[in-house]
């Protein structure tokens, strides 16, 4: 931490398995940061006092503002949700205040429609930390590969739409549980098996259908059995791409990082679109302190 700049408070990423914490300027810039497995799943909702003055006794003695799923019903105390069209000034208003833990947390984002229902918390810092920090322009589709990957769609700096997909977690399910258990343990990775995997996903109705087609065609010598993981997540990868309409030509503002980022960015490219990739740190940080700056 550099030794000429005050710490002027802690901003904290809390995730169901993982967590990261920042020491924040007032000015925004980042300090320090540490990432541990301290996730809300580790948590019971008495632990929180006691971690927060660890927290404290490691970084500083300052003021907490904290988003993800620290604020939902499995967490530390429930922040509602925002309903979508949301902006930073709209999770600002509506942030919960633990006062004598001197801790903010910021809502999610909901959506609800006559045909959908939809929640987030912790990705919409991200992207609206983004178009406020200029990293993105404020009409924009972003993606946010992960356990739970997110379309989200941006009007004037405001979110209006997104959609949850269960990608990453299908493909941890179905490699470890069922009828392809012990089949996909070989690399993921890009390459023919991958992009076979992606053909055979896009605007697939049957996935199913197609994932079986996964243990049959090792059967059958159609996949090596060490291509048969690559092809797997290329298919639901593949079958999460094709049902965003219109991807031919569109920009997709990707905020992930690492191997996802990579496959996800071959499976846009592959139906036309164009990625520009974002540092998600630096979308949740701008956001988090724009927050802030809201509540002053």
């Amino acid at each position: 931490m550099p030794s000429d700049v005050t710490p002027a408070y802690l901003a904290i990423d809390w995730g169901t398995t993982n967590r990261r914490i920042y020491v924040i300027a007032d000015d925004g810039t980042m300090l320090d940061t540490v990432r541990d497995d301290r996730g809300v799943l580790a948590m019971a909702a008495g632990d929180y006092p006691a971690e927060i003055a660890a927290i404290r006794d490691r970084l500083g003695d300052l003021p907490i503002i904290a988003a993800g799923m620290v604020g939902s019903t499995r967490g530390w105390h429930e922040a509602a949700y925002v309903p979508a069209p949301a902006d930073l000034a709209m999770l600002a208003g509506a942030a919960t205040h633990i006062a004598e833990q001197r801790v903010t947390i910021v809502p999610g984002v909901s959506l609800l429609t006559d045909t959908r229902a939809d929640v987030m918390r912790g990705e919409e810092v991200q992207v609206l930390g983004a178009i406020a920090a200029g990293l993105a322009p404020a009409d924009a589709l972003f993606a946010q590969p992960g356990t739970h990957n997110k379309w989200v769609h941006s009007r004037d700096g405001r979110i209006t739409d997104f959609a949850t997909t269960m990608t990453g977690e299908l493909f941890a399910l179905v490699k470890g549980h069922g009828i392809l258990a012990g089949m996909l343990d070989g690399p993921v990775a890009d390459g023919a098996a991958f992009r076979d995997g992606l053909t055979r996903g896009f605007g697939a109705c049957d996935l199913t259908a197609a994932l079986f087609g996964v243990r049959a065609s090792v059967l059958l010598g159609r996949i090596a059995p060490h291509d048969a993981a690559a092809y797997a997540s290329g298919l639901l990868i593949g079958n999460d791409i094709g049902a965003v309409p219109d991807m031919a030509g569109r920009t997709v503002h990707l905020l992930s990082g690492g191997l996802l980022a990579d496959l996800y960015t071959v499976g846009i490219e592959a139906r036309g679109g164009r990625v520009v990739a974002l540092d998600s740190h630096a979308g949740f940080l701008a956001g988090l302190h724009a927050i802030r700056e809201h509540l002053s």
